[in-house]
């Protein structure tokens, strides 16, 4: 017998709830936001739409098909299946964090509130997307995630970008592509969902020509945060793309780390001497369209 489709519902606690856990009254959170110029009523109104597009899709999820649930904290701990059908419900920041827990199976992002690029559908359109999936009509895009892998076997997955440098973001030192020793702010590299922010934002500001990638296409794009030149670092191996060989980043200083989409405790340490590999991630983010 052919079991149900098991949907995985992936939600975040939203902000009020943080505020009552650290507050511990209404009333103590309507000053604290009182206090720094913001409502109750706007957090309460989130919330109550967050919870709003959870029931929707709770609701539009057939009674016979299997089901579970997971918070955003918890995904490194939570087991997914292969044959999983995974609903985001909440920005599209969420994506990003399940996407590196996932080996290709179907993302559905939900937004409670309109304009999405990754959580892009309304909550009323849970139940006919989630029978598109399970039909098999649904229509998915392939996008591209960067993957970083040291020569200890330490592994890191990202949908937008990874960050390789010092944690306070102080001088890194280390050779790029068995080249060029550099002395600099760190090393970004982004995919062509990145494109649109963190790398988007170094690309814009040295006002670059290299072309930035698309979201579906096989391609990264790297840059050097603030490189200086020095008698022994030099400043002309900056920016480029990968493809089919990686980027290699030889570290030689200690204490440099790797982290993926802004999620800074979740990083893989490197120290003096280590060899890291950035490069296209066998891995896609298959989201629904």
């Amino acid at each position: 017998m052919t079991l149900s489709p098991r949907i995985v519902v992936v939600h975040r606690r939203t902000e009020l709830a943080d505020l009552l856990a650290r507050h511990g009254t209404r009333g103590q959170v309507d000053f604290f936001l009182h206090s720094r110029g913001r409502s109750l009523d706007e957090v309460t109104e989130r919330d109550a739409a967050d919870q709003a597009a959870l029931t929707a899709v709770s609701a539009a999820i057939p009674l016979d098909w299997r089901r579970g649930s997971v918070e955003r904290d918890d995904l490194a701990r939570f087991l997914f299946a292969p044959e999983d059908v995974v609903v985001v419900v909440g920005q599209d920041g969420l994506v990003a964090n399940v996407a590196k827990y996932l080996s290709g199976q179907p993302v559905i992002g939900v937004n409670p509130a309109p304009g999405g690029v990754l959580a892009r559908h309304a909550p009323a359109a849970a139940a006919r997307l989630l029978h598109a999936v399970a039909t098999g009509s649904a229509t998915h895009e392939a996008r591209t995630m960067v993957e970083a892998v040291s020569d200890d076997g330490q592994r890191l997955l990202a949908l937008n970008e990874v960050y390789v440098g010092h944690p306070g973001h102080q001088t890194a030192r280390y050779r790029i592509a068995d080249a060029e020793r550099q002395a600099s702010s760190g090393v970004l590299v982004g995919t062509g969902t990145g494109a649109t922010g963190w790398c988007g934002s170094a690309w814009r500001e040295r006002r670059s020509t290299l072309a930035l990638p698309t979201p579906t296409e096989r391609r990264l794009a790297w840059f050097v945060r603030e490189a200086w030149s020095s008698p022994s670092t030099g400043v002309e191996r900056t920016e480029g793309s990968i493809t089919d060989e990686p980027l290699v980043v030889d570290v030689e200083s200690d204490g440099l780390v790797v982290f993926g989409d802004g999620i800074e405790q979740d990083r893989v340490q490197l120290g003096w001497g280590q060899r890291l590999e950035v490069r296209l991630a066998a891995t896609q983010l298959n989201l629904v369209n």
